[in-house]
């Protein structure tokens, strides 16, 4: 690969609950000969058209009970000035991030909107409708935007895939220098979900863009996203710093109660010198 282009899929209408999105898509693409698809195209839907689709809709006065009906895992909590709690979670994908990915942008007043129950699935429904309409290869990713750690600004990222590597592992290869490399993988489901984005935008109603070029990457039987996910057991900042912070002192105060128990039994229990005999 040498180059690759991104252009965003012009006339996808508003999706509604129950609307078949492979459809709306396909039928954006026909209607513009300047949108055709070319075999090896990856496609990256935006997580909210495909959500709104579903059903995944909530009013927005329960956000706090779907956030937590989303969340297996808090990691971390802070009080907002406005006398909220924003959570960082992990949510039942093994997605970390804010408010279980719950969220009331690009969607219906009084509205919130969950993240697709099955991402990987949606991206196979829709790949596999357009490759039998339009008789090409073709690779989707659902699309979200995440926070990173230690970074400001959010970016989006593969949350769902079908037909597409997302994970390349270079391990073993040599780099331009003739080293070997060690742990190198490039995470390009990111990558190609953040070029996306850029054609695509927060707020231009476009929620489908065509990433041209990266046909090497297509791949029937590639993994889905979770191949992204950071094992937890692995995860060297499992807990916000205020949570860890708590844990320590309460493991402390344990320890130190466990310790001044255990002097007290020693110090009733211990056995005294037998008397000495004359």
């Amino acid at each position: 690969m040498t180059r690759f282009t991104v252009f965003a899929i012009h006339g996808v209408p508003e999706v509604v609950p129950g609307a078949d999105l492979a459809a709306l898509i396909g039928d954006a693409i026909a209607a513009d000969p300047e949108q055709a698809l070319a075999d090896g195209d990856v496609l990256a839907v935006t997580s909210k058209v495909v959500s709104k689709a579903e059903g995944r809709t909530a009013p927005a006065a329960d956000r706090d009970r779907v956030i937590t009906e989303e969340t297996v895992r808090v990691v971390a909590e802070r009080p907002t000035p406005d006398g909220r709690v924003t959570r960082i979670v992990e949510n039942r994908l093994g997605i970390v991030g804010a408010a279980a990915g719950v969220d009331a942008s690009n969607t219906a007043d009084g509205t919130v909107l969950r993240l697709p129950e099955d991402p990987d699935a949606s991206a196979r429904r829709i790949r596999t409708a357009l490759e039998a309409r339009f008789g090409l290869r073709l690779g989707v990713v659902v699309t979200d935007t995440l926070g990173r750690a230690w970074r400001t600004g959010q970016t989006d990222v593969a949350i769902g895939a079908s037909g597409v590597r997302l994970l390349v592992d270079l391990a073993g290869t040599l780099d331009a220098s003739g080293r070997p490399l060690g742990v190198t993988a490039p995470a390009v489901g990111d990558e190609i979900a953040a070029a996306a984005d850029l054609a695509k935008g927060k707020a231009t109603g476009l929620p489908v863009a065509v990433v041209r070029g990266l046909g090497h990457l297509l791949d029937a039987d590639a993994p889905g996203a979770r191949v992204l996910q950071y094992p937890a057991e692995r995860d060297w900042f499992r807990r916000g710093s205020a949570e860890a912070h708590r844990d320590g002192y309460e493991a402390g105060l344990a320890a130190a109660a466990a310790a001044a128990e255990q002097a007290q039994q020693t110090r009733t229990h211990r056995i005294l010198p037998p008397t000495e005999v004359p």
